[in-house]
């Protein structure tokens, strides 16, 4: 479990978190829901280590870690193949990495489109490799910042659930950044409602069901999670 105890961050001129104490579940998925500036990205930079609390500590966190940006951030000059193997190369043994690249290619349905290049493919193909990419690099923790924010719904659906399934063939610590309430009562299992900033405190909701699964305390869930998100 991944511990956020007593962190604090500030900006020149702002505030963000104070004194914040937070656990990350093992294997699920945790939801950082809350308003666009609230600090979610925030906290993932601190998990990323690309940025450092100004006090508190941050325990249990893995050497190893993939990232999802809203930005697909794949190679141009590379296939689709090459892309999702790059980050392998080192890390595991050569026969190790094309049957890690090949498996996860087929769960975002994108083995046909190995050879393609990035100029060949949709926005929601690019996003679909680097989904790939992340679940083929062997980290037990995986980072998405807003990785589904501005596709269209149908393209969206279709992507979140490609990353459940590629979820539910290797379960990994995810931490999720979203504003977008259907993403979070679809994905989380552990739901954690962040208020404006500067953050003391997060309202935690767990759900004890699948990501994607029929819901059937969604209504329920919603109107609690509306409730929270609206303080």
């Amino acid at each position: 479990m991944i511990e956020l105890k007593n962190i604090s961050f500030s900006y020149p001129r702002q505030e963000v978190l104070i004194d914040l104490d937070l656990s990350l579940s093992e294997n699920k998925i945790n939801c950082l829901l809350g308003p666009s500036g609230c600090g979610k990205t925030t906290i993932l930079n601190l998990l990323a280590k690309t940025k450092f609390p100004t006090s508190g500590t941050i325990s249990g966190l893995p050497r190893e870690i993939s990232y999802i940006f809203q930005e697909t951030r794949i190679l141009p000059w590379k296939t689709v193949f090459q892309n999702v193997i790059f980050p392998l190369k080192g890390i595991l043994p050569d026969k190790e990495i094309s049957v890690s690249a090949e498996r996860f290619l087929k769960h975002v349905n994108l083995w046909d489109y190995r050879d393609a290049f990035p100029d060949e493919l949709s926005g929601g193909m690019k996003q679909r490799v680097s989904i790939a990419r992340a679940f083929a690099y062997p980290s037990s923790l995986i980072l998405m910042d807003e990785a589904f924010q501005g596709l269209d719904p149908i393209l969206k659906d279709r992507l979140l659930l490609d990353f459940i399934k590629s979820w539910e063939d290797e379960p990994r610590t995810v931490v999720f950044v979203t504003h977008d309430l259907d993403e979070a009562l679809l994905l989380g299992q552990q739901i954690i409602i962040l208020p404006k900033a500067p953050i003391t405190k997060a309202e935690i909701i767990q759900i004890d069901q699948k990501p994607g699964a029929d819901r059937t305390n969604q209504e329920f869930l919603e109107k609690e999670i509306r409730a929270a998100y609206s303080k």
